[in-house]
């Protein structure tokens, strides 16, 4: 979302605790656009890395699981959430995820990309032009809403979703925002704009608790280099 400024980018990898760690890249959602996946290398070779990229669409790794245990970090595009997730399933790449995250692999990701790993999600992939809840991999537990000030439909739908119990309570990030999870249990929020928030959602008596959690403004870190990439449109 930012290409200017690679601060959760260069964050993800310190995560990881790898002097050069090896990231590779998910674009399942997008159709591995390849727009977005050239994006991706634009910028993660800028920083101190070493980029890769998994496809579904056009198969170039036959042992899916020592290619993905072999990495420090998996980064998640966005997309549709719904099609990630059956076509995950469908390739087993879901079990291969959990099991590289129980050894210690950092998974991250955007849009699509932060909501697959929580039991539940809000997401506009399973009717059009709607937002619906979404049974995702439950890593997490709970349910998480991206995008919480970038479109003036997320906060009411987020919070009518847990006020009927069609969500459980969970963490809504306005775009900037990224929750840290270690194994279940968030243990910071960072953001790259000043202004960015993250929050937990619950139900106190029937009625929405909207709390704005405690967040660390990430220094910034410019791309090397200043050519323009086009943008992709992200769903999730």
């Amino acid at each position: 979302m930012e290409p200017e400024n690679l601060a959760l980018d260069s964050y993800i990898l310190s995560a990881t605790g790898a002097a050069r760690p090896k990231v590779c890249f998910i674009g399942t959602a997008s159709g591995d656009s390849q727009v977005y996946i050239d994006r991706f290398y634009t910028s993660m070779r800028t920083l101190p890395c070493e980029p890769s990229h998994l496809s579904l669409f056009k198969l170039e790794i036959s042992d899916f699981r020592s290619f993905v245990l072999g990495q420090d970090a998996i980064y998640v595009g966005g997309g549709a959430t719904r099609n990630l997730l059956v076509l995950w399933r469908e390739w087993g790449l879901d079990t291969i995820l959990r099991e590289a995250w129980e050894t210690g692999v950092v998974l991250a990701g955007i849009s699509a990309g932060s909501i697959c790993w929580f039991e539940h999600g809000l997401s506009d992939s399973v009717v059009a032009n709607e937002l619906r809840p979404l049974a995702c991999l439950g890593f997490l537990p709970g349910s998480n809403c991206p995008h919480y000030d970038g479109e003036a439909d997320r906060r009411p739908t987020y919070q009518h979703y847990i006020r009927s119990a069609e969500l459980p309570p969970g963490y809504a990030a306005e775009d900037g925002a990224a929750l840290h999870f270690v194994g279940r249990e968030l243990a910071r929020v960072v953001t790259s704009r000043p202004e960015a928030t993250a929050y937990r959602l619950g139900l106190v008596d029937g009625e929405i608790k909207e709390v704005a959690l405690p967040a660390e403004l990430l220094p910034r870190v410019e791309r090397a280099g200043n050519s323009e990439q086009p943008q992709a449109r992200n769903a999730e």
